[in-house]
Order: structure tokens, then sequence, then C-alpha cells
């Protein structure tokens, strides 16, 4: 993957994409975005994230989601919601590329600011363009699914701590995300803030992992490179010597929904390249048995973590 990156070093973008396959292209444009961005901006995510996630795709309503990480593991719970006429009716977890956009956006601004609770924007456009979500019919519609989803469920995070196990039940936010649709000037009848929850704001300033706000943008409709890119992130700067994460382990953490572990690698092997394009610093080498991470630079620079420390 650092071929990538030193061809658009030395020829530019536009040079880079006349000497790269079709099927490299995409990796070209990501790496040349976040290569291009001056200001280093910064992503917070919660620690636990950097280990579990949520699911890539919807689970029945009724269904709960339990993911295994390293001494870490995740338990969803689905929730129930209100719509405007008053029916209550169960809503799944959430899922997809866009849950985990709207939770890094709610996460970093927390940080960010120091405050639970986290300012939408003036309306729904300004909330997409901040995490460069294109305007429409559907990416509306699936965001405003998303945030009811995360709004209702309830998380558990149970840890290996002390030769014991901890755990700790989440509410992500204490009220629901109401968002005002694009061409609603009632705005007043819609909550333009949100409030993380007290439990889940505490263990966030305590465990709180930097990301680059670009690279996140660049692969922003992308599920499971989000999780590779996150999980890197976490994972490589604190290193000490190469070490080596086998097929099985990376099914176990990343292949929810394929029962083998060759199916699971036909398409995490292109997500890990999205991951790595969005990445420079990182240094990862597939091998036969799995992948060997070596220590590899942040992906911010210490100069931009000193803003959360």
């Amino acid at each position: 993957m650092g071929t990538i990156h030193r061809l658009i070093e030395t020829h530019g973008r536009d040079g880079a994409l006349a000497l790269v396959s079709d099927e490299e292209r995409p990796l070209i444009d990501i790496a040349a975005a976040v290569q291009a961005a001056e200001n280093g901006k910064l992503g917070i995510t919660y620690a636990g994230f950097c280990q579990t996630a949520l699911p890539h795709r919807q689970l029945p309503d009724d269904q709960h989601w339990e993911r295994p990480g390293h001494k870490v593991k995740l338990v969803i719970q689905p929730g129930v919601i209100e719509d405007r006429n008053g029916v209550t009716r169960r809503i799944g977890v959430p899922y997809g590329s866009r849950a985990r956009m709207i939770l890094l956006y709610l996460q970093t601004r927390a940080i960010q600011t120091g405050n639970p609770e986290v300012e939408l924007g003036g309306s729904m456009h300004d909330w997409l363009k901040r995490m460069d979500i294109p305007i429409c019919g559907k990416a509306y519609r699936d965001v405003e699914d998303q945030a009811a989803r995360l709004s209702a469920c309830h998380l558990t995070f149970f840890t290996d701590a002390d030769g014991g196990r901890r755990q700790s039940k989440e509410s992500i936010v204490a009220d629901a995300i109401q968002l005002r649709r694009p061409d609603d000037r009632q705005g007043t009848l819609f909550t333009e803030t949100v409030r993380l929850s007290d439990s889940f704001f505490k263990a966030l300033r305590e465990h709180p992992v930097p990301v680059a706000e670009e690279a996140l943008k660049a692969i922003s409709g992308k599920s499971m490179a989000l999780d590779v890119y996150i999980w890197l992130a976490y994972r490589l700067h604190s290193l000490e010597k190469p070490t080596p994460i086998t097929w099985a382990a990376l099914h176990g953490q990343f292949g929810a929904g394929y029962a083998l572990v060759r199916q699971f690698k036909t398409k995490f092997i292109p997500n890990l390249k999205y991951a790595l394009a969005a990445y420079p610093d990182a240094r990862v080498e597939e091998s036969g048995e799995g992948l060997i991470l070596y220590p590899s630079r942040a992906p911010i620079t210490e100069r931009v973590m000193a803003r959360i420390a």
C-alpha cells in the first residue's frame, strides 16, 4: 500500500491515476484526499469501538447484536421508539456506515467541547455536510433511521479487568436524536442538540482514541473499512514489535455474516486496502496465516493528539 502513497507524492493524484489499474483508482482517490488534508482535523472514538463494532447489515428488529474483541465483548439490545403519532414500536440495532459516522460525530464533538451535550447544527443539511454525506432523499432517510436506532438501543461492554469480567451497560444518548428535515422551517419542534449519557461520556473521556477526520470522510460509505481503519489506529502506534494476527482471529472480530474464513477474506482484503489508503503511515503485511502488524506512527500528529490530553 505504501506504493500508492509514493506514486501520489511523485506524480500527483492525476499522474498516479494514469499509472494504476481501474481497481486501484479508488485507493488513489482516498489516499490523495487524506494526504491533501492540511489541518489534521481530529476525530474521536471510544476505545471499546476499536475492538468491537456495530453490525454491517440490518438485523431483525427483535434480534440483539453480540460481537467479541480482544479482552472485550459488545452486546447491543434493540430498543423501542414512539413516532410522532404516539405509536410505539420496536426498532432494531444500529448498523452500517451511517450509524458509525453519526456515532463518530457525536463522540468527537463531545470531546472537543468537553460537554456531553452536542449541537447538531441549525439544520439536517449542516449536519450531513459536516459528515461529508450527500444530501438526498435516501441519504436523509438512512441517517434519520440510524439516529433513531442509536437513540433507542442499549449497549453492554464486557471487559477483562483485575482477573475477572466487568460489565458496563450504557445508553449512548440520554434522549432521542430528533432531526430537522431539510425543508422544515418549524425547527423549534425538533431538538437541535443531543446529550450523551453520563456513563457513556465518562467512558469516552477516560478512553478516547484519536483518528483523522479526513480519513473517516474518505471511507465514510464503507462500514468494514471504517472498522478496520479505527482498529489499526488503535493498535499500530502502541505496538513494540511485529505482531501476527491470524485469519481466524480477524474473522472472529470482523467477519460477522461470513460462515467460512475464505468467504470473509474475499470481503476483508479490499476493505483493508481502503483502510490502509486512508492511513498512510500504517505498516501492515499480508501473510499466509493472516496479517503482520508493525509498529507505526499514529494516524494524526502528537500536536493534534495533545488537544485531548
